[in-house]
């Protein structure tokens, strides 16, 4: 990495306040704090593990597909898949899982069927250590959120690239995401120039991000959100 330092948040917000019509309709945009782990806190108690089963497997099935196509036909996914009940879900014999992939109201995809009944194993080991895996979630420190992501691949199922980030995002889980517009400005500043998804660049990004955190107080999502408005083709002209 380079020695040179990369843009200040100060210097990101101006760039970013112009683009989009000025300071108060930059701050709308990044939104007051929704994702701030606080409030999940507050709130553990709509993050039910099944809730966490469903998002990460929303969030599978809009990978690579047409998203409204996988929100019209999300109730039907509920009831076919018991609420995402976990030990239903276990107990789900392998023709069974075949059987419902197969059902024209979901989306007939196997592989990606495949992954509920293997995240949520995943979801059942954690609770057998003590805690839910709602709980799991919240209780990991936003400063090493590329760990909780490299947990979800390590130990889930198509959880990886942005997948499991924006499952982070579906249940409240303050995270940044890498876009490629926070990427493009990721290389332009030589925060990392190796690849995206390697150790070495995603450890380099999270200090970036620590590094922003500490000059702001924003959530990580907002940082994600302000880089993403800085950069790229969504300048919004103001007459």
């Amino acid at each position: 990495m380079n020695s040179n330092k990369p843009e200040t948040f100060k210097t990101l917000f101006s760039r970013a306040a112009q683009r989009k019509g000025g300071v108060k309709a930059l701050e709308l945009l990044l939104g007051a704090g929704e994702f701030d782990d606080r409030e999940f806190e507050h709130n553990t108690h709509l993050y039910t593990d099944d809730r966490v089963l469903a998002a990460f497997t929303k969030q599978i099935f809009k990978s690579g597909f047409v998203w409204r196509v996988v929100e019209n036909k999300w109730p039907d996914f509920e009831d076919t898949f018991f609420n995402f009940n976990i030990e239903k879900i276990l107990m789900m014999p392998e023709e069974m899982l075949e059987r419902k992939a197969a059902d024209p109201k979901i989306i007939r995809n196997f592989n990606k069927v495949k992954t509920i009944k293997a995240n949520a194993q995943m979801i059942f080991e954690q609770q057998t250590n003590g805690s839910s895996f709602a709980q799991f979630i919240h209780n990991w420190p936003s400063e090493d959120i590329i760990g909780l992501w490299a947990y979800l691949k390590k130990h889930g199922q198509r959880l990886g690239g942005n997948t499991g980030p924006y499952a982070l995002r579906l249940l409240g889980k303050d995270t940044f995401i890498l876009s490629s517009d926070v990427e493009a400005h990721l290389r332009a500043q030589k925060v990392i120039d190796g690849g995206l998804q390697s150790k070495k660049s995603l450890t380099a990004i999270q200090n970036y991000f620590n590094d922003l955190q500490q000059q702001s107080g924003y959530t990580l999502t907002q940082l994600s959100r302000l880089i993403a408005f800085s950069v790229g083709d969504n300048n919004v002209q103001v007459g």
